[in-house]
Formats: structure tokens, sequence, C-alpha cells
């Protein structure tokens, strides 16, 4: 059997078997990838061609079309900051198309249930990354942690999703 430590968090993203998790808890990615589709929305001009055909698409779509499944929790509250409504409105729905699924956990006019919880990937319940990023949005890098820890970030996990809500639906009350 495979390990955690055989396999950098890159390779995780083909390796898993049956479900990527992701937990996002940040208001700011900006500096982590699509830095000028970023500049693009801000400035209202159209999506790049690049930012359209990104690899992670072809990553999502080859593991969706043969029944793995990508999803991701995003805690936030409103009003939201440039760079949420860049990342829901152009890479949420973008993604869609690729076949990962998305939920919103508002905490708006709520308590956050886990506020303490860091944003990482959860691989078919066993295999965690905890992911660390600078003030900025920068990302510093991903964490791999032994599969002692999992059951804490399957709590996490099911209580996000437990309060969480689909994006299509939260978008279609609150989007832009």
């Amino acid at each position: 059997m495979t390990t955690s430590s055989d396999r950098s968090l890159a390779d995780w993203f083909s390796a898993f078997e049956q479900e990527a998790f992701r937990l996002e808890t940040l208001d700011d990615y900006s500096q982590s990838g699509g830095v000028d589709a970023y500049r693009a929305f801000l400035a209202g001009e159209e999506q790049p061609e690049s930012y359209k055909a990104a690899t992670w698409l072809t990553t999502v779509r080859s593991a969706t079309e043969v029944g793995k499944r990508f999803y991701r929790v995003h805690i936030l509250s409103r009003p939201l900051t440039d760079y949420l409504r860049f990342e829901l409105s152009w890479g949420y729905r973008r993604n869609m198309t690729a076949g990962e699924e998305f939920f919103i956990l508002d905490v708006t006019e709520r308590e956050n249930p886990i506020p303490d919880a860091p944003d990482f990937w959860l691989f078919d319940d066993r295999v965690t990354s905890v992911m660390a990023y600078d003030d900025t949005g920068k990302y510093l890098g991903g964490e791999l942690l032994g599969e002692d820890r999992s059951a804490e970030f399957r709590a996490y996990r099911d209580t996000a999703l437990a309060h969480a809500e689909p994006f299509s639906e939260w978008w279609a009350r609150h989007g832009e």
C-alpha cells in the first residue's frame, strides 16, 4: 500500500482513488496562481485564454470522468473581497464545467462552526495536506500529515459540509 509519505501533494491529485476534498478559509489567494486572470477580472477584461484552458481543468476532468469526486467548501463572509468575487464568478463557475463541486459556508450572519480549521486537502479520507499562505495570499507550501491525523480533518470536512450549501444556490442569492 502506498502511504502519504511516498507521494507529494501534486502526486495526490491524480493518485487519489475516490475523492479529493478542499477546505478554503481565506479571503485572498491572489498571489497563488491565476494572477494575470485576476488582474484582467479587476480591469473588467475578458478571461485570458490561458485561464480558460488551465491544466487544473484537465486534472479535474480526468478524475471526474472516471467517477472520482473533487469538491470543496469555502468559508466566507459578505461583502466579498475583490479576490472572492473573482474566484467565485470566474474560477468556481469555470471549474464546475470540469465536474468540480463547490459549497459555501457563509458566516456573515452566524458563527463559524470550525474557526480554527486550516486550509487543507483531504484525499480518500486518509491523506491530508495542510496548506500554508502568507498575508498576501501567496501559497507557501503544503505539509502532508500522517494518517493518524485524518480523523481530525474528516471532522472538519463533515462539519463544514453540514453547515454549507451548494454554491449554485448561494450564488443565485448573493452572486454579482
